[in-house]
């Protein structure tokens, strides 16, 4: 492997945030000032059809002093493997330990239909590998090009994708998992390797609300064949996805609950492997930031 710098301190527990594009660049700074100030870790976001990943991960860091700010991900069929590079170097060498490139395949269905211009959405796992071994010898003739490239965590879910991200990355992202999930991706990457996983949870002592936030989130992820052919691998069935979602499937993948029971959610995946839990905390629609709930969870988990 690669010579690579350390990893940036993720901190026990960050946010994942898939709202951030949704606030004016002004509201973004702000907003994540606070969560700097609140003492969360890391903040992490996903790429589609928002913000440029990288563009948006400078707007983070100028705005924070401490927080890391972690792709999660940045999309292989978004730019060659060239400014890849060129951008995480940039970064990382701006604010030192405060950046980390997460990298992901994406979906076939969101490649296809938003991507385009004769991309096809074919052998994720030979793309993937093929595109670090890229990234690792491209040429980047700048200042600060003598130092060893960024790490990196790759998104991934089955077995092959978790033992390339073992053998070609530092560590993984996991995303829509259950504790059973962190075990096996753990005894995957093996000790030696960074574990980060996603857990989506809804402040709420009412179940209905849990329930129905949980539902709404879901809906559209599990359109998407990567999460379906995850969850059947951890046992559950074409019933569980039928008639608008089990309450199993529901309650197994967003936890609902005060703060301790946030508290156990974390405590259940790292007891399980993971080395730090990215909170995403729903609201009533996508566009919920959930602010309050953020300042009522930093006391509880982060002190």
């Amino acid at each position: 492997m690669t010579l690579h710098q350390p990893l940036p301190g993720l901190g026990r527990v960050g946010l994942f945030c898939g709202t951030l594009d949704q606030l004016s660049v002004g509201h973004l700074r702000d907003t994540v000032a606070e969560i700097d100030e609140l003492g969360y870790g890391t903040l992490w976001w996903s790429e589609a059809v928002g913000r440029e990943t990288f563009t948006q991960a400078l707007l983070v860091l100028g705005a924070t002093s401490r927080l890391v700010a972690a792709t999660g991900i940045a999309n292989v069929w978004a730019r060659d493997p060239t400014a890849a590079n060129a951008a995480a170097r940039t970064l990382t060498e701006a604010h030192p330990d405060r950046f980390l490139l997460g990298l992901g395949i994406s979906h076939g269905p969101l490649i296809d239909s938003v991507r385009g211009e004769g991309r096809v959405y074919e052998k994720p796992l030979a793309r993937m590998s093929a595109y670090l071994d890229a990234m690792d010898s491209a040429v980047y003739t700048t200042a600060g090009s003598e130092l060893p490239r960024p790490p990196r965590l790759l998104a991934a879910l089955g077995p092959r994708m978790l033992d390339l991200a073992r053998e070609k990355a530092e560590g993984a992202l996991t995303y829509l998992v259950t504790p059973e999930h962190t075990a096996r991706a753990r005894a995957a990457l093996g000790a030696g390797s960074l574990l980060a996983v996603e857990q989506a949870v809804v402040l709420t002592a009412d179940r209905e609300t849990g329930l129905r936030r949980g539902r709404a989130h879901l809906e559209f992820y599990l359109g998407l064949p990567n999460y379906l052919d995850n969850l059947k691998r951890l046992g559950f069935t074409e019933a569980d996805f039928a008639g608008g979602l089990s309450d199993r499937l529901v309650e197994a993948l967003v936890v609902w609950g005060d703060e301790d029971a946030v508290r156990a959610a974390v405590t259940a995946h790292r007891e399980a492997g993971a080395d730090h839990v990215c909170l995403q905390v729903l609201g009533e629609t996508a566009q919920d930031l959930r602010l309050d709930d953020l300042r009522t969870l930093a006391p509880a988990l982060l002190s």
